[in-house]
């Protein structure tokens, strides 16, 4: 039974934080994870979120994103244990894809993002969030840099090789 909603103002979903993360998932043999976003045909890219509530700490964005997206825990006594998330500490800015501007309060235009990586087994199994991905592939770091729709996600992805060594 649905209910309809008597106030739409106070039934939308709250605007987005445009400050986020992007996590490149990763094996130790540099194989990338990419998922495919299920309202977007063929953009593939890392996971990627905003922050719940302004004082969010963004190591738990990121840890909570990389759940919500590919089922992969991040936490002590896991496969994937907290020291397997690193904070890259870098962030770019750029601008919100006018597909999703809707997303955020009217005049927001720009977004910091911040760069995680996380290093995981070889066969980690991967559970997509079907509202917001439709498949995923590893691929050999290049070829997942080549294949990101956004240019930053590329950028992140092509420094890899370089971040953990």
């Amino acid at each position: 039974m649905h209910h309809r909603c008597l106030n739409p103002v106070a039934c939308m979903k709250p605007f987005k934080i445009p400050e986020s993360v992007l996590v490149v998932i990763y094996t130790p043999a540099l194989d990338v994870l990419l998922i495919e976003r299920a309202d977007a045909g063929n953009f593939w890219q890392s996971v990627t979120g905003s922050k719940d509530q302004l004082d969010e700490p963004l190591v738990e964005t990121a840890v909570r994103e990389v759940f919500e997206e590919t089922g992969i825990r991040v936490a002590n006594g896991t496969p994937v244990p907290d020291t397997a998330l690193t904070d890259w500490h870098h962030e770019i800015q750029y601008n919100i894809y006018p597909r999703w501007a809707h997303r955020y309060a009217p005049g927001v235009t720009r977004n910091t993002e911040h760069w995680f990586g996380l290093c995981v087994p070889e066969n980690t199994v991967v559970t997509l969030s079907p509202r917001e991905h439709v498949d995923y592939v590893w691929l050999p770091w290049e070829a997942a840099a080549e294949r990101c729709f956004s240019p930053s996600n590329g950028d992140a992805i092509r420094q890899l090789p370089l971040r953990v060594r």
